[in-house]
């Protein structure tokens, strides 16, 4: 195997030593390869490594890249002073179905709100459209006699005996999630079943009142079921890689990048994993933020082209877009994450024909495993990484990561066996599709996030990034009028670059319905006061000291 290439830069750092240290290592997992950077504050000097990720067993492609890294920039563990990670468990675990077996208790009436769901369909015309299974089985939702008006009085107390026998029958399940109606204004109920519960088992239960103080009961339903239903996944995954780096000799906890772009410590990630769902994609667009701003661009369309999919999302005045809501896996999704809009374009998109012969690129991936055709790992679809070496874009002597080289004729079989021969192409008339395919789909997707929103994307510059991103960046400004394209030093890595710029955040919320004239001021404070205690209690657990915060 050729030994990982390493890309050289230099940043310019103002910042304390004291503070961040000796090294500082960020490691992204893409679906295709697994990114490293390691910066030095002392010197300004970055170094980065790109391995192939390890799909059946995440954490083993970042302990692999973590002790590789150490030991070509001959650092000790002991010099490593921070850890931050942007993971796709958290994702792949919804999209996949593989969470953990978790219960949910609700208010008496209410057991079965996650699949009445809303009157909206996704698809307006389609009367026979399905909804996704629940996460949480009927079998497993249990009702509780309990209910709050719609001020947080207690009009019907809470029946702990039932709670006390629901418990005997949680036998084998592995989380927990409690909703009741209008615990965002009243929280007492829910807490008081939590007491209960842990008086007899010994397994994670999360609360809406703490996950999701809102109104809306589908969506706090949901999100809180949602991050019950990752505790156990994110947990140990996240004890797996502390385990594995204390046997590194590196005394430092993991920080994770959340959904809002801001990190966190790995044990107060655990405590409410859904935000982690955008943690890969965040960190790119943190970074890209980076970079826009040492150029001198503010408003700014950023694309993530990586191995599996394409991520596309804005910078309006030096500030990525943020909402509070959104879906995974057709899963409605409520806290604040990044606005960021992903298709499955990426050098890994595998190139078809339709029953009617026409040409499509993706959503399907061809990953890490066995990855293009060109990669010699036994892929034998056509991809878009194939299309680029086939038209001579891409050096073969010089691929990314630990490929050890690109096998051009591997590449030319794929092409010619299911895209040239079938459409009477030439080969390079074949390959030239699959780009012109691929660059439609990016083109539509950053018409999504730009003209159907009320932007003009000739008011913004291009930062190109990822893998591939850099190779379609010209073709889409020239579809879309834009005049400026950045494509950074650090394009490749440039997520795990955006791990080491980002800042320690907190986001609360908290839901107040009142009419205008009845809204109580000093309450309002109040709330906002306790965000303020709650945060700095948050940033202290994180490890900072006042004076940072």
């Amino acid at each position: 195997m050729r030994e990982p290439r390493f890309v050289h830069t230099i940043l310019f750092y103002e910042g304390d030593e004291g503070i961040w240290g000796i090294m500082r290592i960020g490691i992204d997992i893409g679906g295709t390869f697994t990114d490293i950077v390691a910066f030095d504050p002392r010197t300004g000097q970055l170094d980065s490594l790109k391995i192939s990720s390890t799909p059946t067993q995440l954490e083993e492609g970042v302990i692999a890249g973590l002790r590789e890294i150490l030991a070509r920039l001959q650092v000790s563990a002991a010099q490593v002073t921070q850890l931050v990670h942007g993971t796709t468990v958290a994702t792949n675990a919804i999209v996949e179905g593989r969470w953990a077996k978790t219960a949910l208790i609700t208010t008496e009436g209410f057991r079965d709100i996650l699949e009445i769901g809303r009157q909206n369909r996704p698809e307006l015309y389609n009367f026979f459209t399905e909804r996704p299974k629940p996460i949480v089985g009927r079998e497993l939702r249990f009702e509780v006699p309990e209910r709050l008006d719609y001020q947080g009085r207690v009009i019907k107390p809470l029946d702990e005996e039932r709670v006390k026998h629901i418990a005997l029958e949680l036998a084998g399940v592995e989380s927990v999630a409690v909703v009741f109606l209008f615990s965002y204004l009243n929280p007492a109920h829910e807490k008081r079943v939590k007491e209960l519960l842990r008086a007899h088992l010994e397994i994670p239960v999360l609360l809406s009142c703490e996950v999701l103080p809102e109104f809306r009961e589908y969506e706090r339903t949901s999100t809180t079921v949602m991050s019950a239903a990752l505790v156990p996944i994110v947990s140990r995954y996240l004890h797996k890689l502390d385990e594995a780096t204390q046997r590194l000799g590196i005394r430092r906890e993991w920080r994770i990048m959340q959904s809002n772009a801001g990190i966190v410590s790995s044990t107060l990630a655990q405590v409410n994993p859904i935000t982690l769902v955008l943690s890969g994609p965040a960190g790119g667009v943190e970074g890209a933020r980076f970079i826009g701003e040492l150029a001198g661009f503010k408003n700014l369309i950023t694309m993530d082209m990586g191995g599996t999919s394409c991520d596309i999302s804005l910078i309006l005045d030096g500030k990525p877009l943020i909402r509070t809501e959104g879906e995974i896996a057709k899963r409605p999704l409520r806290l604040p994450m990044l606005d960021i809009h992903t298709i499955g374009a990426g050098g890994g998109s595998i190139a078809w024909l339709d029953s009617g012969g026409a040409l499509r690129v993706g959503p399907r991936s061809a990953g890490a495993e066995p990855g293009p055709a060109c990669y010699g790992r036994g892929g034998t679809e056509p991809t878009v990484t194939d299309a680029q070496l086939v038209l001579g874009r891409l050096d073969p002597d010089s691929p990314l990561g630990d490929i050890p080289q690109l096998h051009v004729h591997r590449a030319q079989a794929a092409i010619e066996e299911k895209i040239a021969r079938p459409l009477k192409m030439s080969l390079e008339e074949a390959a030239w599709g699959i780009l012109e395919v691929a660059d439609a789909n990016m083109e539509r997707a950053i018409r999504v996030i730009t003209v159907e929103r009320g932007h003009d994307p000739r008011d913004f510059a291009l930062l190109a990034f990822g893998g591939a991103g850099p190779l379609h960046a010209g073709c889409l400004a020239k579809r879309l009028g834009i005049q400026a394209v950045i494509v950074p030093a650090s394009a490749g890595v440039l997520s795990a670059l955006g791990l080491l710029t980002a800042d320690l955040v907190h986001h609360f919320v908290q839901t107040v319905l009142k009419q205008a004239e009845e809204l109580d001021l000093a309450h309002v404070n109040a709330i906002y006061d306790g965000f303020r205690a709650e945060g700095r209690s948050r940033l202290r657990e994180d490890g900072l000291d006042d004076e940072q915060i």
